[in-house]
Parts: structure tokens; C-alpha cells; sequence
């Protein structure tokens, strides 16, 4: 049985999560929340970071997200505040 993960959040991180969500279409949004959740706090465990960090938020989005829709997923990270550029991924 895999555990589960309850990995605490910078609250900053956390507020940029729900204003993506928030761009993502509803019938798709609770797929997305509970994949990228997930992604993220395996990430941050990963790492040994205390709480999950900007980076591991857009890794998981980056690594949940079909390419197809990165094009999109950029536009809305930019808009809420989250530089991608700066961990590596291309413009």
C-alpha cells in the first residue's frame, strides 16, 4: 500500500496551485488537482524539502500535464506568477 503523502505547503506555492487550478476546465480540474498534488509532494519528499516548493509545482505540472497543453499550461503560469524559465523549462 503506497503511502500517503501529506507533505506541507509553502503557503505562497499553495495559492499559485489553486489560481491554476482555477484555469483549468472544470470537468478536468479535479483530475489535475489530485495528480499534480500528488506529483508535488512526491517531488518535494524527494528533494528532502520541508514543504513543497515553486519548482516542485511546475515539475508536476511540466510532468502530469499532456505535452500538448504545455503551450497553454505556460500562458497560465506566467499570468499567475510562476517563472518556469528560471528551473530550466523553455519558453
Amino acid at each position: 500500500m503506497m503511502q500517503e503523502l501529506n507533505q506541507p505547503w509553502d503557503p505562497a506555492v499553495q495559492s499559485k496551485f489553486h489560481q491554476m487550478l482555477d484555469k483549468i476546465p472544470p470537468f478536468l480540474r479535479p483530475v489535475a488537482e489530485g495528480k499534480v498534488q500528488k506529483k508535488a509532494q512526491a517531488l518535494a519528499v524527494k528533494a528532502n524539502n520541508r514543504e513543497v516548493t515553486e519548482e516542485n509545482l511546475i515539475q508536476a505540472f511540466f510532468d502530469e500535464t499532456p505535452f500538448g497543453f504545455h503551450g497553454p499550461m505556460k500562458t497560465d503560469m506566467m499570468a499567475v506568477g510562476l517563472d518556469y524559465t528560471k528551473y530550466g523549462y523553455a519558453k
